[in-house]
């Protein structure tokens, strides 16, 4: 065995597929490290898959799809629990639906954040719980780790101005990344999660040389930059903001949902791979690789149900393979679905009004399309100043009234900056008290802003663990630690050194 997965790039490619959200999950794809493939040979249709082998890794046998009947009448509702496993279906380990060891993780977390000057109570609070609760889940409840990662992104953000990248990215520049990346349609999932689509035919390697050069060669906000951080990437990043600051807070307020008490903080993606050859995939790597470092390290936990339509032939195979590395969690989280599965499984999850056509729903939409105001808006949602739909561009809620919020819409268009209202909603969601030990932590709804970072003095770790079961982002660590890879080792002593380290 060489040790290498010439089909992979694949695997690599979903890193930033779903944008947002695979950022948290697909990452871990990534251990199809570029060591461990070689480049196909573009012109022949065939593929050859040679594994290196993996021990002490369970194997997994989840089944990602339900039976059908021979009519195929759609399949019955299921409630979220059927994408997750046993005890950790959501909404545990969100806001309100702690355990005793999370809630202590919770407590101590948010007392390391303040001791340290990353966190200010308020109120109103410098971040509101739902965000400080996804670097816990990430880092499984190890409040340094949650610590270290939290840190990390509050300097990343400060070093690069997202705060200023997101209210003065040029609404252009906005809407060439916009059109690129995975797009709200406009609709949820059962849970009331927002539903993304992203066509992947869309992003060649032509494409992306001319994002990343425009990018680079113009200024398209007034955001500083770390120079690190390619400007290409900035502007992706932009769509990040749009999710945490925009999307999520509005799917919040919408109460029509299972499980209405819990803040919306997860996407639920559709990526259709058809049509899209293994030469694209390959010519992707790169880019893909380096945004999906970012946006697991600066994003994390923001995915929820990943379906995957179009794959190849081969896909299942490989999937098969690569699915035993994961934890039974994450593999619950991801659907491969063939041709005459899409309908069926899809209505398990989305209610068909809100399933595009394409794939055999009644949503009449169609990729790069801006979103479509859903029905059950109505008397909710007071547009204003001509508006029919959110626009396209950065987008913010700010309370008005006490017990409004106002969709106001930022961005520079022809050097002159956007401060138009959009729409306004009630605010619906009563934060939740997250009780912990006796200490009520009140989640305040607020946005989380940047902040100087102070050195902290050395505290104690703690290690609350949820019962050993990993999260998406702890199991790419996990992996590279089993691998380890180093990048200048050839790919043949690699798995040489993992198979006698495994």
């Amino acid at each position: 065995m060489d040790g290498r997965f010439p089909a992979l790039p694949i695997m690599s490619f979903f890193a930033v597929a779903s944008s947002f959200s695979l950022s948290v999950f697909f990452p871990s794809f990534l251990f199809a490290h570029p060591l461990l493939y070689e480049p196909p040979d573009v012109d022949r249709p065939e593929y050859t898959l040679s594994l290196f082998p993996i021990s002490q890794k369970l194997d997994l046998s989840v089944n990602m799809t339900t039976d059908h009947d021979a009519n195929g009448a759609p399949a019955a509702r299921v409630k979220s629990s059927a994408s997750t496993i046993g005890d950790h279906a959501y909404p545990h380990g969100h806001l309100g639906h702690l355990n005793p060891g999370q809630e202590e993780a919770f407590v101590q977390f948010k007392n390391v954040l303040e001791e340290r000057g990353l966190l200010k109570r308020g109120p109103p609070a410098s971040h509101d719980d739902p965000l400080l609760l996804r670097y816990l889940r990430a880092r499984r409840w190890v409040v340094e780790d949650a610590y270290q990662q939290f840190k990390d992104t509050e300097e990343w953000r400060k070093a690069n101005d997202l705060d200023v990248l997101y209210n003065t990215i040029d609404l252009d520049a906005y809407e060439q990344s916009r059109r690129l990346y995975p797009q709200w349609t406009g609709r949820r999932d059962r849970r009331g999660i927002p539903v993304y689509v992203f066509e992947v035919k869309t992003l060649d390697n032509k494409t992306v040389h001319e994002y990343e050069k425009v990018g680079a060669s113009t200024t398209f906000s007034q955001a500083k930059a770390d120079g690190k951080t390619p400007s290409g990437l900035l502007r992706l990043f932009a769509l990040y903001e749009n999710l945490t600051r925009f999307n999520m807070p509005f799917c919040t307020q919408l109460h029509d949902r299972e499980h209405p008490e819990v803040p919306i903080t997860l996407s639920t993606n559709i990526v259709d791979i058809s049509g899209v050859g293994l030469k694209q995939f390959w010519n992707l790597k790169q880019h893909m690789q380096a945004a999906s470092q970012l946006a697991t390290a600066h994003y994390p936990e923001t995915l929820d149900r990943i379906f995957i339509i179009g794959a190849p032939v081969f896909f299942s195979t490989v999937w098969g393979w690569i699915k035993r590395w994961f934890d039974p969690i994450t593999v619950s989280k991801i659907f491969i679905l063939g041709h005459h599965e899409v309908k069926t499984v899809l209505e398990q999850f989305i209610e068909p009004r809100n399933i595009p056509k394409k794939y055999g729903g009644e949503l009449d939409y169609t990729f790069g399309q801006l979103s479509i105001p859903d029905p059950h808006w109505d008397g909710i949602v007071k547009w204003e100043n001509g508006h029919k739909g959110f626009p396209s561009g950065p987008l913010l809620w700010e309370d008005i009234e006490g017990d409004r919020l106002a969709c106001v819409a930022r961005g520079y268009k022809g050097g002159q900056p956007r401060n138009e209202r959009i729409c306004t909603i009630p605010k619906t969601f009563a934060p939740v008290e997250a009780k912990t030990n006796g200490v009520n932590g009140v989640s305040t709804g607020t946005v989380a802003h940047d902040h100087d970072v102070a050195e902290g003095t050395q505290t104690t770790r703690v290690e609350t663990h949820d019962d050993g079961v990993q999260t998406d982002d702890a199991l790419m660590n996990d992996v590279q630690e089993k691998l380890k890879i180093q990048d200048d080792k050839p790919a043949a002593a690699a798995a040489a050194q993992q198979t006698t380290t495994a």
